[in-house]
C-alpha cells in the first residue's frame, strides 16, 4: 500500500465517521420527538374520552 491508498483510506474512514456523527443524532432526535407526539396524543384521547362520558355515581 503506497502512501496515497494510506491517505485515501484515512480520509474515506475519516468522512464515514463524520457523516456517522452527522446523522445519528437526527435519527435519535426524530425517534424522541415522535414516542414524545405519541404519548401526547394517547393522553389526549384519554382525556378527550374521559370527558365526553356522562358522570356516574359509585
Amino acid at each position: 500500500m503506497s502512501y496515497r491508498d494510506y491517505v485515501i483510506a484515512a480520509y474515506t474512514v475519516f468522512a464515514v465517521f463524520l457523516l456517522w456523527d452527522f446523522i445519528v443524532p437526527r435519527l435519535q432526535l426524530r425517534r424522541a420527538l415522535r414516542t414524545i407526539l405519541r404519548s401526547r396524543r394517547a393522553r389526549q384521547a384519554v382525556a378527550h374520552a374521559t370527558a365526553d362520558a356522562p358522570l356516574q355515581r359509585d
